[in-house]
């Protein structure tokens, strides 16, 4: 295979965009932290400690992402400063540290992507325990309620498809 400088430029848009990328998910997470932070300090729920330590993590993933993906980037420009200077052998060996980097710091990017999954998985499964018990109260006042004679009529009309 031929190496030349180009093959290193190649990596350049892929490496800028996967940056933007983490640094976007990195402000929203450090804007949900700051919100969690107030609800936490206003209503005391335990159960936002919780969600702070799983954003601690993320945190701690997305740095680690930023890492590696800046020294991949780091290491495609020494390895085309190095092809520029004619040292070949070198500047591949350096090239194939940046591609390793660069994998890491998409493993880790899939790893936060699996734990923020499992987070919402439990905000959803949340939400739906609160929304089953809010159907069955719904449903509980519509049992104890008394239905008017036109109501029921209504009813009737509307079961039997002439409404």
């Amino acid at each position: 295979m031929e190496f030349s400088i180009t093959t290193p430029a190649i990596l350049f848009p892929a490496i800028s965009l996967l940056l933007l990328a983490y640094t976007n998910r990195f402000m929203a997470l450090a804007s949900l932290i700051r919100n969690l932070k107030n609800q936490y300090l206003e209503s005391q729920n335990p159960n936002l400690i919780g969600q702070i330590s799983n954003l601690r993590k993320r945190i701690y993933l997305i740095r680690n992402m930023q890492a590696c993906g800046i020294a991949s980037f780091f290491l495609c420009v020494i390895s085309m400063l190095l092809l520029f200077n004619d040292n070949q052998l070198i500047a591949k060996y350096t090239f194939g540290f940046s591609l390793v980097l660069l994998l890491i710091s998409l493993y880790l990017s899939l790893r936060e992507i699996q734990i923020s999954i499992e987070a919402l998985k439990i905000d959803l499964s949340d939400l739906e325990s609160s929304t089953k018990f809010d159907d069955k109260k719904e449903d509980e006042n519509l049992a104890s309620r008394k239905v008017t004679p036109d109501e029921h009529a209504k009813a009737e009309i509307l079961n039997n498809g002439l409404g």
